[in-house]
């Protein structure tokens, strides 16, 4: 299943409401595993992002759909990456 790391920032909405942050984190895992995906860490950082969340889901559609719902939501905007682990990157490197 394809990686992604995404980086999470608050609106002025969500740092309204910051109170509700963790309640939301569950909402959005019940999200991901509703679409057949898996949240693997959420992390509330200092810095530039208020949020860094690993998620593995089937596809980029996929990808793109959960990030879109939870960004139409008005709390938060976010940068989505695409990550490859160690196996992967070989893997591409291998076709170079």
């Amino acid at each position: 299943m394809p990686r992604y790391v995404t980086l999470v920032r608050f609106t002025d909405q969500g740092a309204k409401t910051v109170k509700d942050t963790v309640q939301r984190a569950r909402a959005f895992r019940a999200d991901v595993e509703r679409r057949g995906g898996k949240l693997g860490s959420i992390y509330w950082t200092q810095g530039a992002y208020d949020i860094v969340v690993t998620l593995d889901v089937p596809d980029e559609q996929t990808a793109m759909a959960t990030i879109m719902a939870v960004g139409s939501l008005g709390n938060v905007r976010t940068e989505t990456l695409r990550a490859f682990d160690e196996g992967e990157i070989e893997t591409i490197l291998g076709k170079m």
